[in-house]
Parts: structure tokens; sequence; C-alpha cells
């Protein structure tokens, strides 16, 4: 008999969870499976051991940032308004995966350190041609980084995280200022 399809998602998401919850050193295999709701037989049908259960939301992020980057790309109000207007921790999938990853990177472990690098990398090439050159791509990953954290920490470490009217503002301001 197959496994549900869901069944190695909800593994995924119980191990971001603990990750992003408790730290790294808390995401034990039995603890992913008691969060997820599964055996430890069926956390290692789909991840036969901890190292594989990284490479798998190592792989996660890689499938989320490919559609992230895409929609950057193809954004109609042009990459730069796009990236930045989309730049504010939301709590959204690819958030909550990318401060996952993030987790086990700052645990030391090379392939999320080099799948994060990668998706710098996507999102700066996805940009550089509507910059004029690297210090206006420079601002906008920089301004990028810190609405990101901004709002990620915005209960902790208060601020400023423009929003509607405001981060138009600072967008237009931007743009103006990198335009090639």
């Amino acid at each position: 008999m197959s496994r549900p399809p869901r069944a190695r998602d909800k593994v995924l998401d119980a191990f971001e969870s603990i990750l992003i919850e408790d730290g790294e050193r808390a995401a034990t295999l039995d603890a992913v499976a008691r969060r997820a709701g599964v055996s430890k037989g069926g956390l290692l049908y789909h991840f036969g051991s901890r190292d594989a259960l990284d490479a798998g939301l190592v792989e996660r992020l890689r499938l989320l940032a490919a559609d992230d980057v895409a929609a950057t790309q193809g954004a109609p109000e042009g990459p730069v308004g796009y990236f930045l207007a989309t730049s504010a921790h939301v709590g959204s999938p690819f958030d909550r995966t990318i401060v996952s990853v993030s987790r086990l990177a700052n645990g030391g472990n090379a392939t999320a350190t080099a799948a994060l690098t990668e998706l710098r990398r996507a999102w700066a090439d996805a940009i550089r041609p509507h910059v004029r050159d690297d210090a206006s791509l420079d601002l906008v990953l920089l301004l990028s980084d810190g609405l990101y954290i901004n709002s990620a920490l915005l209960n902790d470490v208060p601020g400023p995280v423009p929003t509607g009217d405001a981060l138009d503002a600072l967008i237009r301001l931007v743009e103006s200022a990198t335009r090639t």
C-alpha cells in the first residue's frame, strides 16, 4: 500500500516548524515524526535519514525559489518593483522555508548555505538587467534585506516596514535612482 502523497509534505512542514520555533537541535527525527503525526517508520519511508530530511527541505526551497524568481522576472510592474514589494516577511510558505533553511545553514549545513547563496544569486541575476550598475543592484538587494528583517523581527526589534502608499513611494524612489 502506498503512502498518502501529503505525508511527505506534512513531514517537511513539521520539520520547518520545529526549526523555526525551537531550532535545529530540537529537530530530531522523533520530534519531526511526532509533530507531523506520523510514525518514525513513516518519516523514514519518505526520508531515510536526517540528511535526507535536510535535503528534502533544501529541495523545497529550490522549487519555491524558482517560482519566485520566475514571478520576479515576469512581473508586469517590473522586477525591481515586484521584488521590493514582495520582500516583507509575511509568513508565506516561501518565507517559512527560507527561515528554516537559514536555521540549517546557521548550524553549518553546507548544502543549505549553498542553496541560500544560489537564491541570492538568482534574485540578483533577475534584477541586474533592470538596474544601471552593481551599486544600484546592491541598493535593491540591501533594501530588500532590510524590509525582510524589519518585518520578520517586528515583534522583537521594531523598524520601518513601509506598506501601501509609503512602500510605493519608496519603490519609485529606488527605481528612479537605479534605472538603466
